[in-house]
């Protein structure tokens, strides 16, 4: 008789073996599955929209500022060299736009209290005309709030002083620099005039709270307590 060339189980596997086969496979999906949803509770895309319903006053940005704890980091205003809109001059600013977007952010920073608040600023002139039309004031000036590559959260902690709000006009690149050390590194590129709540307090460690965007000021004030 002529030797079978493949095993008859080769080529007609038993109902046990499909169902054992089926039965891996599964478990395979139930394990990329439960890997797939913890991957996402590790991965902070980016952090809070304060702008969005009651997330101000659940996020405690209220009670922290009254106390004094908190830092916010301010992306300047629109730039003339990245758009087409008119340029507030000189060239390496802010445009007309932005100034007005800027001075619309200065009153609802107002509206919070600035009186128990320190402002500073990069030296470039982008971020230097958004705080003048911020605050109506030049404000100091720091270099650490452009060369920022290595200890932008060491810096901010630094010059935090207790009880007292601490307000840095600065460039997404630093901003981002900050939301990475502190384990948002794959958060979205701040916006023009955005502003980035920390909460700092008497321990020196530092908390992100949450963004609110230009547009959204008006509907966060209209809920102040």
């Amino acid at each position: 008789t002529p030797r079978t060339l493949f095993p008859y189980t080769t080529l007609f596997r038993s109902p046990k073996a499909k169902t054992r086969r089926k039965k891996q496979v599964l478990w395979a999906v139930v394990a990329l599955a439960v890997l797939l949803i913890a991957g996402f509770g590790v991965w902070q895309k980016s952090p809070p929209n304060l702008g969005k319903g009651d997330n101000m006053k659940a996020a405690g940005v209220y009670a922290r500022w009254d106390a004094g704890d908190i830092v916010v980091l301010v992306r300047h205003a629109e730039r003339c060299d990245r758009s087409s809109n008119p340029c507030l001059g000189p060239a390496d600013g802010i445009t007309r736009l932005g100034s007005d977007t800027a001075a619309e952010l200065g009153k609802a920073f107002m509206t919070m209290g600035m009186s128990n608040a320190d402002v500073f600023s990069s030296p470039l002139t982008r971020t230097a005309q958004t705080s003048l039309y911020m605050f109506g004031k030049a404000s100091a000036e720091q270099d650490w709030l452009v060369n920022c590559e290595t200890s932008m959260l060491q810096d901010v902690v630094a010059h935090k002083t207790p009880h007292r709000n601490l307000v840095l006009v600065t460039h997404s690149g630093c901003i981002s620099k900050f939301e990475h050390q502190l384990g948002f590194k794959h958060a979205a590129t701040s916006e023009y005039s955005s502003a980035l709540f920390v909460s700092v307090g008497t321990d020196g460690k530092p908390n992100v709270l949450g963004i609110v965007n230009v547009q959204d000021w008006p509907s966060v004030l209209n809920k102040k307590p």
